[in-house]
Protein backbone atom coordinates (compact mmCIF):
# COMPACT_ATOMS: atom_id res chain seq x y z
CA UNK A 1 0.00 0.00 0.00
CA UNK A 2 2.25 2.40 0.66
CA UNK A 3 4.71 1.76 -2.22
CA UNK A 4 1.18 2.00 -4.52
CA UNK A 5 0.95 5.68 -2.59
CA UNK A 6 4.15 6.36 -3.16
CA UNK A 7 4.16 6.31 -6.97
CA UNK A 8 0.84 8.51 -6.81
CA UNK A 9 2.67 10.99 -5.26
CA UNK A 10 5.69 10.85 -7.74
CA UNK A 11 3.58 10.75 -10.56
CA UNK A 12 2.14 13.86 -8.60
CA UNK A 13 4.92 15.23 -8.82
CA UNK A 14 6.16 15.20 -11.84
CA UNK A 15 2.93 15.35 -14.36
CA UNK A 16 0.15 16.98 -14.06
CA UNK A 17 -3.12 15.77 -16.13
CA UNK A 18 -4.05 19.31 -16.80
CA UNK A 19 -3.92 20.00 -20.51
CA UNK A 20 -3.88 24.02 -19.50
CA UNK A 21 -0.80 25.60 -21.43
CA UNK A 22 -1.01 29.18 -19.39
CA UNK A 23 1.14 28.58 -16.66
CA UNK A 24 4.87 29.56 -15.60
CA UNK A 25 6.09 27.73 -18.09
CA UNK A 26 4.49 29.06 -20.49
CA UNK A 27 5.23 32.52 -19.22
CA UNK A 28 8.61 31.89 -19.41
CA UNK A 29 8.72 31.78 -23.29
CA UNK A 30 10.54 34.52 -24.86
CA UNK A 31 8.45 34.78 -28.01
CA UNK A 32 5.00 34.16 -28.56
CA UNK A 33 5.74 32.47 -32.20
CA UNK A 34 6.26 28.86 -32.35
CA UNK A 35 6.40 26.46 -35.13
CA UNK A 36 4.23 23.96 -33.90
CA UNK A 37 0.56 24.15 -32.75
CA UNK A 38 0.16 26.23 -29.80
CA UNK A 39 -3.03 24.66 -28.98
CA UNK A 40 -1.37 21.14 -28.51
CA UNK A 41 1.90 22.25 -26.20
CA UNK A 42 0.63 21.80 -23.00
CA UNK A 43 1.79 22.21 -19.47
CA UNK A 44 3.49 19.33 -17.61
CA UNK A 45 2.86 20.20 -14.18
CA UNK A 46 6.81 20.78 -12.66
CA UNK A 47 7.00 24.45 -14.35
CA UNK A 48 10.44 25.18 -15.89
CA UNK A 49 13.40 23.28 -14.05
CA UNK A 50 10.70 21.91 -12.24
CA UNK A 51 12.42 18.25 -12.87
CA UNK A 52 16.10 19.51 -12.64
CA UNK A 53 18.52 18.80 -15.45
CA UNK A 54 22.01 17.78 -14.19
CA UNK A 55 25.27 19.59 -14.83
CA UNK A 56 28.37 17.60 -15.43
CA UNK A 57 27.34 14.36 -13.22
CA UNK A 58 29.11 12.70 -10.71
CA UNK A 59 30.76 9.21 -12.34
CA UNK A 60 31.60 6.07 -10.84
CA UNK A 61 33.66 3.25 -12.57
CA UNK A 62 31.52 -0.09 -13.81
CA UNK A 63 32.67 -1.93 -10.80
CA UNK A 64 31.29 0.11 -8.65
CA UNK A 65 27.76 0.72 -9.81
CA UNK A 66 25.36 -1.62 -7.67
CA UNK A 67 21.74 -0.10 -8.12
CA UNK A 68 21.72 -1.26 -11.81
CA UNK A 69 20.08 -4.68 -12.56
CA UNK A 70 21.24 -6.35 -16.05
CA UNK A 71 18.23 -5.56 -17.70
CA UNK A 72 18.03 -1.99 -16.58
CA UNK A 73 18.42 0.44 -19.57
CA UNK A 74 21.04 2.98 -20.34
CA UNK A 75 22.17 5.11 -23.00
CA UNK A 76 25.75 5.11 -23.61
CA UNK A 77 28.27 7.79 -25.71
CA UNK A 78 32.09 7.43 -26.60
CA UNK A 79 34.35 9.81 -27.29
CA UNK A 80 38.10 8.66 -28.23
CA UNK A 81 38.51 6.84 -24.88
CA UNK A 82 36.43 8.83 -22.99
CA UNK A 83 33.42 5.96 -22.69
CA UNK A 84 30.16 7.12 -20.79
CA UNK A 85 26.75 5.39 -19.75
CA UNK A 86 24.01 7.28 -18.67
CA UNK A 87 21.21 4.84 -16.81
CA UNK A 88 17.61 5.59 -17.40
CA UNK A 89 16.65 4.96 -13.64
CA UNK A 90 18.34 8.48 -12.96
CA UNK A 91 17.20 10.36 -16.57
CA UNK A 92 13.71 9.23 -15.32
CA UNK A 93 13.98 11.65 -12.79
CA UNK A 94 16.12 14.56 -14.43
CA UNK A 95 15.14 14.01 -18.01
CA UNK A 96 18.68 16.00 -19.07
CA UNK A 97 22.05 15.62 -18.46
CA UNK A 98 23.99 18.35 -19.78
CA UNK A 99 27.82 16.88 -19.74
CA UNK A 100 31.23 17.65 -21.25
CA UNK A 101 32.92 13.79 -22.93
CA UNK A 102 36.50 15.02 -23.82
CA UNK A 103 35.98 18.12 -25.92
CA UNK A 104 31.98 17.67 -26.72
CA UNK A 105 29.57 19.20 -24.87
CA UNK A 106 26.72 16.95 -25.08
CA UNK A 107 23.00 17.09 -23.66
CA UNK A 108 21.89 13.57 -23.21
CA UNK A 109 18.39 14.46 -23.72
CA UNK A 110 15.46 11.47 -22.61
CA UNK A 111 11.59 11.84 -22.77
CA UNK A 112 10.37 9.15 -20.39
CA UNK A 113 6.77 9.54 -21.93
CA UNK A 114 7.88 8.33 -25.25
CA UNK A 115 11.11 6.41 -24.21
CA UNK A 116 13.24 8.52 -26.55
CA UNK A 117 16.69 9.35 -25.50
CA UNK A 118 18.52 11.55 -27.79
CA UNK A 119 22.44 13.44 -27.96
CA UNK A 120 22.49 17.28 -28.59
CA UNK A 121 25.98 18.88 -29.56
CA UNK A 122 25.77 21.88 -26.78
CA UNK A 123 27.22 24.63 -29.19
CA UNK A 124 24.63 26.08 -30.56
CA UNK A 125 25.37 28.67 -33.28
CA UNK A 126 29.12 29.03 -31.99
CA UNK A 127 27.82 29.32 -28.59
CA UNK A 128 27.94 26.16 -25.97
CA UNK A 129 24.83 26.62 -24.06
CA UNK A 130 23.24 24.20 -21.59
CA UNK A 131 19.48 23.10 -21.27
CA UNK A 132 16.65 22.42 -18.78
CA UNK A 133 13.48 20.92 -18.94
CA UNK A 134 10.59 23.44 -19.47
CA UNK A 135 8.02 21.50 -17.83
CA UNK A 136 6.36 21.87 -21.42
CA UNK A 137 5.05 18.67 -23.77
CA UNK A 138 4.63 18.35 -27.37
CA UNK A 139 2.92 15.04 -28.12
CA UNK A 140 3.48 14.00 -25.11
CA UNK A 141 7.27 14.49 -25.85
CA UNK A 142 9.21 16.12 -24.15
CA UNK A 143 10.62 20.15 -24.44
CA UNK A 144 13.69 21.20 -23.07
CA UNK A 145 14.82 25.15 -23.17
CA UNK A 146 18.61 26.02 -23.55
CA UNK A 147 20.06 28.51 -20.78
CA UNK A 148 21.68 30.84 -23.42
CA UNK A 149 18.25 31.90 -25.07
CA UNK A 150 15.23 31.11 -23.32
CA UNK A 151 14.60 28.70 -26.38
CA UNK A 152 12.35 25.96 -26.63
CA UNK A 153 13.03 22.96 -28.74
CA UNK A 154 10.73 19.79 -29.37
CA UNK A 155 12.72 16.95 -28.59
CA UNK A 156 11.97 14.59 -31.27
CA UNK A 157 12.01 17.06 -34.13
CA UNK A 158 15.42 18.14 -32.85
CA UNK A 159 14.39 21.54 -33.17
CA UNK A 160 14.17 25.30 -31.47
CA UNK A 161 10.60 25.83 -32.12
CA UNK A 162 10.03 28.77 -29.95
CA UNK A 163 12.25 31.83 -28.93
CA UNK A 164 15.49 33.07 -30.71
CA UNK A 165 16.73 30.19 -31.86
CA UNK A 166 13.53 29.07 -33.50
CA UNK A 167 14.45 27.04 -36.77
CA UNK A 168 17.42 26.15 -35.32
CA UNK A 169 18.92 22.53 -35.66
CA UNK A 170 20.47 20.88 -32.72
CA UNK A 171 23.88 18.67 -34.06
CA UNK A 172 23.02 15.00 -33.27
CA UNK A 173 25.36 13.48 -30.74
CA UNK A 174 25.47 9.17 -31.79
CA UNK A 175 24.44 7.26 -29.14
CA UNK A 176 24.35 4.05 -28.08
CA UNK A 177 20.86 2.65 -25.72
CA UNK A 178 21.18 -1.17 -24.77
CA UNK A 179 20.57 -2.44 -21.22
CA UNK A 180 23.36 -2.43 -18.08
CA UNK A 181 24.23 -5.92 -19.48
CA UNK A 182 25.68 -5.67 -22.41
CA UNK A 183 26.83 -2.26 -21.72
CA UNK A 184 29.06 -3.46 -18.62
CA UNK A 185 30.45 -6.48 -21.30
CA UNK A 186 30.84 -3.90 -23.98
CA UNK A 187 33.04 -1.50 -22.01
CA UNK A 188 33.99 -2.28 -18.41
CA UNK A 189 35.88 0.17 -17.93
CA UNK A 190 33.64 3.12 -18.60
CA UNK A 191 32.47 5.51 -16.61
CA UNK A 192 29.02 5.56 -15.32
CA UNK A 193 26.97 8.43 -13.99
CA UNK A 194 26.22 7.78 -10.29
CA UNK A 195 22.77 8.43 -8.04
CA UNK A 196 24.63 10.94 -6.25
CA UNK A 197 22.88 13.80 -7.53
CA UNK A 198 22.86 16.17 -5.04
CA UNK A 199 18.74 15.04 -4.99
CA UNK A 200 17.03 13.01 -3.56
CA UNK A 201 15.30 10.97 -5.50
CA UNK A 202 13.81 7.41 -5.28
CA UNK A 203 16.30 6.02 -8.51
CA UNK A 204 15.22 2.49 -9.75
CA UNK A 205 11.58 2.74 -8.55
CA UNK A 206 9.92 4.73 -11.80
CA UNK A 207 7.94 7.96 -11.18
CA UNK A 208 5.17 6.74 -13.68
CA UNK A 209 4.69 3.37 -12.47
CA UNK A 210 3.69 1.20 -15.29
CA UNK A 211 3.48 3.29 -17.53
CA UNK A 212 6.07 2.10 -19.97
CA UNK A 213 4.79 -1.09 -20.32
CA UNK A 214 1.18 -0.61 -20.26
CA UNK A 215 -0.37 0.03 -23.73
CA UNK A 216 -3.60 1.82 -22.63
CA UNK A 217 -1.84 4.26 -20.35
CA UNK A 218 -1.59 7.68 -21.56
CA UNK A 219 -0.99 10.97 -18.90
CA UNK A 220 -1.63 13.30 -22.16
CA UNK A 221 -3.37 13.25 -25.57
CA UNK A 222 -1.38 11.64 -28.40
CA UNK A 223 -2.35 10.49 -32.17
CA UNK A 224 -1.96 6.56 -31.58
CA UNK A 225 -1.05 4.48 -34.41
CA UNK A 226 -2.07 0.98 -34.50
CA UNK A 227 -0.08 -0.52 -36.64
CA UNK A 228 2.63 -1.81 -33.63
CA UNK A 229 1.52 -2.22 -29.69
CA UNK A 230 2.28 1.81 -29.00
CA UNK A 231 4.52 1.12 -26.19
CA UNK A 232 6.68 -1.09 -27.99
CA UNK A 233 10.36 -0.22 -28.39
CA UNK A 234 11.68 0.90 -31.70
CA UNK A 235 14.29 1.86 -33.42
CA UNK A 236 13.45 4.80 -35.96
CA UNK A 237 15.82 6.54 -38.88
CA UNK A 238 14.61 10.16 -39.78
CA UNK A 239 14.80 11.87 -42.99
CA UNK A 240 13.52 14.86 -43.46
CA UNK A 241 10.05 15.18 -42.50
CA UNK A 242 9.62 11.11 -42.90
CA UNK A 243 10.89 8.00 -40.68
CA UNK A 244 11.53 4.48 -40.83
CA UNK A 245 10.95 2.23 -37.82
CA UNK A 246 12.85 -0.72 -37.08
CA UNK A 247 11.34 -3.81 -34.75
CA UNK A 248 14.03 -5.55 -32.57
CA UNK A 249 11.82 -8.52 -33.35
CA UNK A 250 13.45 -8.40 -37.18
CA UNK A 251 17.02 -8.25 -35.86
CA UNK A 252 16.95 -10.43 -32.73
CA UNK A 253 19.52 -13.27 -34.29
CA UNK A 254 21.70 -10.55 -35.27
CA UNK A 255 21.16 -9.03 -38.15
CA UNK A 256 22.84 -6.34 -41.03
CA UNK A 257 20.97 -4.80 -43.95
CA UNK A 258 21.43 -2.71 -46.57
CA UNK A 259 18.56 0.06 -46.79
CA UNK A 260 17.50 2.50 -49.22
CA UNK A 261 15.23 5.34 -47.72
CA UNK A 262 14.31 8.55 -48.91
CA UNK A 263 16.84 8.36 -51.56
CA UNK A 264 19.71 7.88 -48.79
CA UNK A 265 21.58 4.37 -48.45
CA UNK A 266 21.73 3.19 -44.65
CA UNK A 267 23.45 0.26 -43.09
CA UNK A 268 21.13 -1.24 -40.73
CA UNK A 269 22.86 -3.48 -37.78
CA UNK A 270 21.95 -4.53 -34.56
CA UNK A 271 20.43 -7.60 -32.46
CA UNK A 272 17.86 -8.18 -29.50
CA UNK A 273 19.51 -5.69 -27.32
CA UNK A 274 20.28 -2.60 -29.99
CA UNK A 275 20.17 -1.48 -33.29
CA UNK A 276 22.59 1.12 -34.69
CA UNK A 277 22.33 2.88 -38.29
CA UNK A 278 24.54 4.71 -40.38
CA UNK A 279 24.11 6.69 -43.60
CA UNK A 280 26.55 5.34 -46.48
CA UNK A 281 28.01 7.69 -48.85
CA UNK A 282 30.44 6.67 -51.96
CA UNK A 283 33.53 5.59 -50.21
CA UNK A 284 31.18 2.94 -48.08
CA UNK A 285 28.02 2.22 -50.00
CA UNK A 286 30.06 -0.44 -52.16
CA UNK A 287 31.47 -1.97 -49.03
CA UNK A 288 29.96 -5.70 -48.04
CA UNK A 289 29.34 -5.92 -44.50
CA UNK A 290 28.89 -9.08 -41.90
CA UNK A 291 28.09 -9.45 -38.49
CA UNK A 292 30.70 -10.24 -35.87
CA UNK A 293 29.40 -9.22 -32.86
CA UNK A 294 30.35 -11.73 -29.84
CA UNK A 295 29.74 -9.57 -26.91
CA UNK A 296 32.80 -7.47 -27.46
CA UNK A 297 32.48 -4.04 -29.14
CA UNK A 298 33.51 -5.47 -32.21
CA UNK A 299 30.76 -5.14 -34.78
CA UNK A 300 31.12 -5.84 -38.24
CA UNK A 301 34.08 -6.92 -40.71
CA UNK A 302 33.82 -5.95 -44.18
CA UNK A 303 34.98 -7.23 -47.43
CA UNK A 304 38.55 -5.26 -47.57
CA UNK A 305 39.00 -6.91 -43.68
CA UNK A 306 38.31 -3.22 -42.07
CA UNK A 307 36.96 -3.94 -38.70
CA UNK A 308 34.60 -2.08 -36.96
CA UNK A 309 33.18 -1.72 -33.50
CA UNK A 310 29.41 -0.71 -32.39
CA UNK A 311 29.80 3.26 -32.60
CA UNK A 312 31.19 2.95 -36.43
CA UNK A 313 34.60 3.15 -35.54
CA UNK A 314 37.18 0.83 -37.78
CA UNK A 315 39.33 -0.17 -34.97
CA UNK A 316 41.91 -2.53 -37.69
CA UNK A 317 42.22 -2.69 -41.34
CA UNK A 318 43.27 -0.03 -43.93
CA UNK A 319 41.14 2.12 -42.86
CA UNK A 320 41.55 2.03 -38.94
CA UNK A 321 40.44 5.12 -37.77
CA UNK A 322 37.78 6.15 -40.17
CA UNK A 323 34.08 6.58 -38.94
CA UNK A 324 31.09 5.33 -40.39
CA UNK A 325 28.67 8.54 -40.55
CA UNK A 326 25.74 8.05 -37.76
CA UNK A 327 22.30 8.09 -39.13
CA UNK A 328 20.05 10.97 -37.49
CA UNK A 329 18.47 8.28 -35.56
CA UNK A 330 16.48 6.66 -31.85
CA UNK A 331 14.99 4.43 -29.76
CA UNK A 332 11.84 4.77 -28.76
CA UNK A 333 8.04 4.05 -27.91
CA UNK A 334 6.42 3.17 -31.11
CA UNK A 335 3.53 5.55 -31.09
CA UNK A 336 6.03 8.13 -30.50
CA UNK A 337 7.48 8.34 -34.14
CA UNK A 338 4.39 8.48 -35.93
CA UNK A 339 3.09 11.42 -33.85
CA UNK A 340 6.05 13.61 -35.76
CA UNK A 341 6.96 11.85 -39.16
CA UNK A 342 5.63 10.22 -41.47
CA UNK A 343 6.05 6.46 -40.58
CA UNK A 344 6.72 3.38 -42.37
CA UNK A 345 8.18 -0.03 -41.11
CA UNK A 346 10.89 -2.02 -42.34
CA UNK A 347 9.97 -5.48 -43.08
CA UNK A 348 12.45 -8.12 -44.04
Amino acid sequence: MKKGLRLLFCISMLVSCSSSNTNNSMDDNNSSEWSIPIQDVLDGGPGRDGIPALENPNLINVSEVTFLADSDLVIGYKNGDDVRAYPHVILDWHEIINDNVGATSVAITYCPLTGTGIGWNRVINGAETTFGVSGLLYNTNLIPFDRATGSNWSQILNESVNGDLIGSKAAIVPLLETTWGVWKTLYPDSKVVSTNTGFSRTYGTSPYGDYNTNNTRFLFPVEKDSRLPLKERVYAVINGSKAKAYRFSDFSQGVVVKDNFEGNNYLVVGNANFILAFLLDADTENLDFTYIYDDTELMLEDNEGNVWNVFGEAVSGSRMGQLLKPAVAFKGFWFSIPAFYSTEIYSN
